[in-house]
């Protein structure tokens, strides 16, 4: 049979003092310990040398107010196989960095579902407060689950950029704005002057700051000749119209268009770049699953997972405020953005 584990009880007991008095030597600040007289304190550590007592972590804890415990919490599935490269890299910068700091990860998987088929935060079996505080992400969040979050006093951050919702919304974003105008200069200095846009420019924030970049970076000497909104076109119609548009530069902001579109104008017998350069303003696919090195930027998902959870953790012990933070895109120079070499028509 198991030996009976010890508690503060009984070192209490022992040592001839209260349950307080060992709690305050365990737990207290030096402040605290320091109005124990000496003797006490040598007696109470000199139980504890002889016993051999562990004082329980969960209980420890819990005299600090925390549980050591961050919350996760999806809007999309964590782990589909179709997006498992978009999720992956978040949730191993998250895990990486609660690890580092002696804190658990709880997946809040067992979520209600709205109307809309989509995860809710707020439901009768929510589990936030089992957690510290919570890290939230997707593609596009609730936004009266967020303003809910900002008004109330549960601590949370997100992973990537959140417009206001009733206050400041703490995030670790990705400037896509940034690294989109990047992209615009650099396509500019192969002698494009001519641009076309396949994507929407509304939407969530990250669709948002993409169009806001990109328009931003045009000037006198560069024009949007074509703006296409809709994602999963027939690419060979695409084609058709980014030519009669007089475009020699298509930016993409799904990877997936892209992909058939360069085959579209491969088969019409036009070259990439040469013809017809391609821009994808970031991507969750691996380069090697495409066949193609496409000119990009990478998106550093897995340093927002860390970036965001460290900010949590130093929010809860104190050691920070909540900020809003956006990290650098680096450019993916590819291999279909290149100077205009040919003037072949349809």
């Amino acid at each position: 049979m198991a030996a009976k584990r010890l508690t503060q009880k009984d070192i209490a007991r022992l040592a001839g003092v209260s349950q307080a008095t060992v709690s305050l030597v365990l737990n207290g600040t030096s402040e605290d310990t320091r109005r124990i007289p000496e003797q006490t304190r040598e007696r109470i550590q000199d139980v504890i040398a002889k016993t051999g007592y562990v004082a329980d972590p969960v209980a420890r804890r819990m005299v600090k107010g925390r549980n050591n415990i961050l919350g996760v919490f999806t809007y999309e599935p964590a782990f589909p196989s179709a997006q498992a490269d978009f999720f992956a890299p978040f949730l191993f910068g998250i895990e990486e960095a609660a690890h580092e700091r002696g804190y658990d990860l709880l997946l809040m998987t067992a979520a209600a579902r709205g109307r809309d088929g989509r995860k809710k935060i707020f439901d009768e079996t929510n589990r936030l407060r089992l957690s510290d505080g919570c890290l939230v992400l997707g593609r596009s969040f609730d936004r009266e689950e967020l303003t809910r979050l900002v008004a109330g006093d549960f601590p949370f951050i997100a992973v990537g950029r959140r417009d206001d919702a009733g206050g400041a919304v703490p995030y670790v974003g990705a400037d896509y704005a940034a690294a989109t105008a990047d992209l615009v200069a650099r396509a500019h200095g192969h002698g494009h002057r001519s641009f076309a846009y396949v994507g929407p420019s509304e939407g969530a924030e990250s669709t948002v700051d993409r169009w806001s970049g990109f328009c931003a970076a045009l000037s006198g000497e560069i024009g949007l000749s074509l703006h296409w909104p809709d994602v999963g076109s027939d690419p060979q119609v695409l084609v058709s119209a980014v030519r009669e548009a007089g475009a020699t530069v298509v930016f993409f902001t799904e990877l997936a268009d892209a992909i058939p579109f360069k085959r579209a104008v491969l088969a019409k017998g036009l070259a990439v770049p040469g013809d017809l350069s391609i821009v994808v303003l970031g991507s969750h696919l691996r380069p090697g699953a495409t066949g193609t090195t496409f000119t990009a930027y990478a998106i550093p998902r897995e340093e927002m997972g860390r970036r965001a959870t460290l900010a949590l953790i130093d929010g809860l012990e104190g050691r920070s405020d909540f900020e809003q933070t956006l990290l650098s895109c680096e450019r993916v120079e590819g291999e279909t953005l290149g100077p205009i070499t040919s003037k072949s028509e349809l």
